[in-house]
Protein backbone atom coordinates (compact mmCIF):
# COMPACT_ATOMS: atom_id res chain seq x y z
CA UNK A 1 0.00 0.00 0.00
CA UNK A 2 1.25 3.51 -1.38
CA UNK A 3 2.62 5.29 2.05
CA UNK A 4 2.64 9.36 2.50
CA UNK A 5 3.94 11.79 5.12
CA UNK A 6 1.65 14.16 6.39
CA UNK A 7 3.17 16.80 9.01
CA UNK A 8 -0.51 17.28 10.61
CA UNK A 9 -2.20 15.67 13.54
CA UNK A 10 -3.72 11.95 12.23
CA UNK A 11 -7.24 10.74 14.22
CA UNK A 12 -9.40 8.07 12.96
CA UNK A 13 -12.24 9.23 11.39
CA UNK A 14 -10.93 12.59 10.42
CA UNK A 15 -10.88 14.22 7.18
CA UNK A 16 -8.31 16.57 5.94
CA UNK A 17 -6.07 17.65 2.43
CA UNK A 18 -2.80 15.87 2.08
CA UNK A 19 0.18 18.03 2.14
CA UNK A 20 1.10 19.38 -1.39
CA UNK A 21 3.87 17.35 -1.75
CA UNK A 22 1.72 13.91 -0.46
CA UNK A 23 -0.67 15.04 -3.31
CA UNK A 24 1.11 15.35 -5.85
CA UNK A 25 2.42 11.74 -5.27
CA UNK A 26 -1.12 10.78 -5.37
CA UNK A 27 -1.50 12.28 -8.69
CA UNK A 28 1.78 10.82 -10.32
CA UNK A 29 0.64 7.47 -8.83
CA UNK A 30 -3.12 7.71 -10.45
CA UNK A 31 -4.77 6.81 -7.44
CA UNK A 32 -8.57 6.92 -7.77
CA UNK A 33 -11.33 7.93 -4.57
CA UNK A 34 -12.14 4.84 -3.15
CA UNK A 35 -8.26 4.36 -2.87
CA UNK A 36 -6.57 2.96 0.07
CA UNK A 37 -2.73 4.81 1.43
CA UNK A 38 -1.13 4.68 4.42
CA UNK A 39 -0.24 8.05 6.24
CA UNK A 40 2.36 8.73 8.67
CA UNK A 41 3.21 11.66 10.50
CA UNK A 42 7.32 11.19 10.59
CA UNK A 43 7.26 12.15 14.71
CA UNK A 44 6.16 9.22 16.11
CA UNK A 45 5.31 5.35 14.98
CA UNK A 46 1.65 5.53 14.82
CA UNK A 47 0.67 4.98 11.00
CA UNK A 48 -2.79 5.39 9.73
CA UNK A 49 -4.66 3.56 6.99
CA UNK A 50 -6.80 6.17 5.11
CA UNK A 51 -9.13 6.44 1.88
CA UNK A 52 -9.06 9.23 -0.89
CA UNK A 53 -11.92 10.67 -0.48
CA UNK A 54 -11.91 13.40 -3.57
CA UNK A 55 -9.14 14.26 -6.09
CA UNK A 56 -8.88 18.18 -7.46
CA UNK A 57 -6.68 19.32 -9.96
CA UNK A 58 -3.93 20.63 -7.53
CA UNK A 59 -5.09 18.64 -4.07
CA UNK A 60 -6.35 15.88 -2.61
CA UNK A 61 -8.79 14.70 0.09
CA UNK A 62 -8.64 11.76 2.38
CA UNK A 63 -10.39 10.50 5.09
CA UNK A 64 -7.82 8.66 7.94
CA UNK A 65 -9.20 5.32 9.44
CA UNK A 66 -7.94 2.88 11.61
CA UNK A 67 -4.30 3.65 13.84
CA UNK A 68 -1.29 0.93 14.95
CA UNK A 69 1.60 1.33 16.42
CA UNK A 70 4.34 0.13 14.36
CA UNK A 71 7.80 0.42 15.35
CA UNK A 72 10.44 -0.12 13.11
CA UNK A 73 13.47 2.25 14.27
CA UNK A 74 16.99 0.82 15.76
CA UNK A 75 16.55 0.19 19.57
CA UNK A 76 19.03 2.99 20.00
CA UNK A 77 19.34 6.62 18.55
CA UNK A 78 22.22 6.87 16.33
CA UNK A 79 22.86 10.70 15.11
CA UNK A 80 24.92 11.43 12.31
CA UNK A 81 27.08 14.69 12.32
CA UNK A 82 28.91 14.94 8.85
CA UNK A 83 31.25 17.11 6.72
CA UNK A 84 29.46 17.12 3.51
CA UNK A 85 30.52 15.20 0.90
CA UNK A 86 30.69 17.37 -2.66
CA UNK A 87 28.53 17.48 -5.67
CA UNK A 88 24.87 14.84 -5.09
CA UNK A 89 26.78 12.54 -3.04
CA UNK A 90 24.45 14.34 0.17
CA UNK A 91 21.46 13.65 -1.27
CA UNK A 92 22.81 10.05 -1.48
CA UNK A 93 23.85 10.16 1.61
CA UNK A 94 20.65 11.61 3.58
CA UNK A 95 18.52 9.09 1.76
CA UNK A 96 20.39 6.05 2.68
CA UNK A 97 21.12 6.88 6.25
CA UNK A 98 17.34 7.45 6.27
CA UNK A 99 16.84 4.03 5.05
CA UNK A 100 19.34 2.37 7.61
CA UNK A 101 17.47 4.31 10.56
CA UNK A 102 19.10 7.31 11.32
CA UNK A 103 17.59 9.77 14.13
CA UNK A 104 19.27 13.15 12.58
CA UNK A 105 21.67 14.32 10.94
CA UNK A 106 24.11 17.66 11.93
CA UNK A 107 25.80 18.83 7.90
CA UNK A 108 28.94 20.44 8.84
CA UNK A 109 31.42 22.73 6.72
CA UNK A 110 34.63 21.31 7.74
CA UNK A 111 38.29 22.84 6.79
CA UNK A 112 38.46 20.26 3.85
CA UNK A 113 35.04 20.58 3.03
CA UNK A 114 34.31 21.26 -1.04
CA UNK A 115 30.94 22.16 -0.78
CA UNK A 116 30.69 26.01 0.95
CA UNK A 117 27.04 27.13 1.68
CA UNK A 118 25.58 30.08 3.63
CA UNK A 119 22.63 31.94 4.08
CA UNK A 120 19.69 31.26 1.67
CA UNK A 121 21.37 28.69 -0.36
CA UNK A 122 22.29 26.63 2.97
CA UNK A 123 18.45 26.98 4.05
CA UNK A 124 17.41 26.17 0.45
CA UNK A 125 19.48 22.83 0.72
CA UNK A 126 18.83 21.69 4.17
CA UNK A 127 15.19 21.90 3.20
CA UNK A 128 15.99 19.62 0.66
CA UNK A 129 17.77 17.51 2.36
CA UNK A 130 14.84 17.13 4.54
CA UNK A 131 12.19 15.84 1.70
CA UNK A 132 14.59 13.28 0.29
CA UNK A 133 14.39 12.01 3.95
CA UNK A 134 10.74 12.39 3.84
CA UNK A 135 10.79 10.66 0.71
CA UNK A 136 12.84 7.75 1.76
CA UNK A 137 10.91 7.05 5.03
CA UNK A 138 7.84 7.14 2.84
CA UNK A 139 9.49 4.17 0.67
CA UNK A 140 11.52 2.24 3.33
CA UNK A 141 8.58 2.07 5.75
CA UNK A 142 10.26 4.48 8.36
CA UNK A 143 7.91 5.85 10.52
CA UNK A 144 9.93 8.80 12.11
CA UNK A 145 11.39 11.38 9.60
CA UNK A 146 15.05 11.99 11.09
CA UNK A 147 15.58 15.52 11.92
CA UNK A 148 17.81 17.60 8.93
CA UNK A 149 19.54 20.33 11.20
CA UNK A 150 20.50 23.18 9.92
CA UNK A 151 23.86 23.97 8.65
CA UNK A 152 26.49 24.64 11.19
CA UNK A 153 30.72 24.70 10.54
CA UNK A 154 32.33 22.11 13.19
CA UNK A 155 33.59 24.75 15.15
CA UNK A 156 30.22 26.20 15.77
CA UNK A 157 28.70 22.45 16.71
CA UNK A 158 31.84 22.03 19.21
CA UNK A 159 31.31 24.99 20.94
CA UNK A 160 27.56 25.73 20.50
CA UNK A 161 24.06 24.77 21.95
CA UNK A 162 23.66 22.23 18.98
CA UNK A 163 25.98 19.96 20.49
CA UNK A 164 24.60 16.78 21.67
CA UNK A 165 23.83 16.47 25.42
CA UNK A 166 25.81 14.60 27.90
CA UNK A 167 24.57 11.31 28.37
CA UNK A 168 25.18 9.33 25.09
CA UNK A 169 28.25 8.08 23.10
CA UNK A 170 30.28 10.19 21.24
CA UNK A 171 32.06 8.63 18.14
CA UNK A 172 34.28 9.93 15.79
CA UNK A 173 35.34 7.98 12.51
CA UNK A 174 39.36 8.68 12.69
CA UNK A 175 42.52 7.07 11.09
CA UNK A 176 44.70 8.00 13.64
CA UNK A 177 46.46 4.96 15.40
CA UNK A 178 45.15 3.67 18.62
CA UNK A 179 41.42 4.44 17.37
CA UNK A 180 39.00 1.76 18.59
CA UNK A 181 36.52 -0.42 16.03
CA UNK A 182 33.69 1.11 16.17
CA UNK A 183 31.29 -1.46 17.20
CA UNK A 184 33.91 -1.72 20.39
CA UNK A 185 34.07 2.49 21.20
CA UNK A 186 30.42 1.83 20.70
CA UNK A 187 30.09 -0.38 23.73
CA UNK A 188 33.04 0.51 25.77
CA UNK A 189 31.38 3.83 27.59
CA UNK A 190 27.89 4.03 29.56
CA UNK A 191 25.79 0.70 29.64
CA UNK A 192 22.73 2.63 28.41
CA UNK A 193 23.28 5.17 26.08
CA UNK A 194 20.58 8.08 25.47
CA UNK A 195 22.18 8.10 21.82
CA UNK A 196 24.81 7.72 20.12
CA UNK A 197 26.58 10.73 17.77
CA UNK A 198 28.93 9.67 15.55
CA UNK A 199 31.08 12.88 13.57
CA UNK A 200 32.43 11.77 10.11
CA UNK A 201 34.68 14.19 7.85
CA UNK A 202 34.63 15.02 4.05
CA UNK A 203 36.19 13.95 1.10
CA UNK A 204 40.06 14.21 3.07
CA UNK A 205 38.73 13.27 6.46
CA UNK A 206 39.06 15.69 9.04
CA UNK A 207 42.43 17.87 9.67
CA UNK A 208 44.20 16.79 12.80
CA UNK A 209 43.31 19.97 14.65
CA UNK A 210 39.51 19.11 13.93
CA UNK A 211 40.17 15.62 15.48
CA UNK A 212 41.67 17.01 18.30
CA UNK A 213 39.17 19.50 19.14
CA UNK A 214 36.62 16.77 18.31
CA UNK A 215 38.33 14.75 21.30
CA UNK A 216 38.34 17.40 23.41
CA UNK A 217 34.69 17.67 23.35
CA UNK A 218 34.16 13.77 24.18
CA UNK A 219 34.29 11.81 21.32
CA UNK A 220 35.96 8.71 20.90
CA UNK A 221 38.27 7.83 18.16
CA UNK A 222 36.42 4.93 16.21
CA UNK A 223 37.82 2.96 13.21
CA UNK A 224 36.29 1.42 10.19
CA UNK A 225 39.98 -0.72 9.67
CA UNK A 226 43.06 0.00 7.40
CA UNK A 227 40.78 0.80 4.35
CA UNK A 228 40.40 4.54 3.41
CA UNK A 229 36.43 4.36 2.67
CA UNK A 230 34.92 7.30 0.53
CA UNK A 231 33.65 10.09 2.35
CA UNK A 232 29.47 8.93 1.83
CA UNK A 233 30.72 5.42 1.89
CA UNK A 234 32.58 5.69 5.57
CA UNK A 235 29.47 7.34 7.28
CA UNK A 236 26.94 4.70 6.09
CA UNK A 237 29.17 1.58 6.70
CA UNK A 238 29.70 3.30 10.65
CA UNK A 239 25.94 3.72 10.70
CA UNK A 240 24.99 0.37 9.52
CA UNK A 241 27.37 -0.88 12.21
CA UNK A 242 25.49 0.89 15.07
CA UNK A 243 22.49 0.72 14.18
CA UNK A 244 22.76 -3.11 13.67
CA UNK A 245 24.50 -3.47 16.88
CA UNK A 246 22.40 -0.92 18.95
CA UNK A 247 19.97 -3.67 20.09
CA UNK A 248 22.95 -5.95 21.41
CA UNK A 249 25.13 -3.11 23.58
CA UNK A 250 25.84 -3.83 26.63
CA UNK A 251 22.60 -2.94 29.10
Amino acid sequence: MPRFHCATALAPEAVLELPAGAARHVQVLRLQPGDSITLFDGLSDAEFDATITRMGRGDVQVQVGAGRSNPREPACAVHLAVGMPANERMDWLVEKATELGVASIQPLMTERSVLKLSGERADKKVAHWQSVAIAACEQCGGNRVPTIHPLRTLAQWLKGSAMPPPGGRRLLLSLREGSLPVRQAAGSERAEPAAVWFLSGPEGGLSPGEENAAIAAGFCAASLGPRVLRAETAALTALALLTQSAATLPT
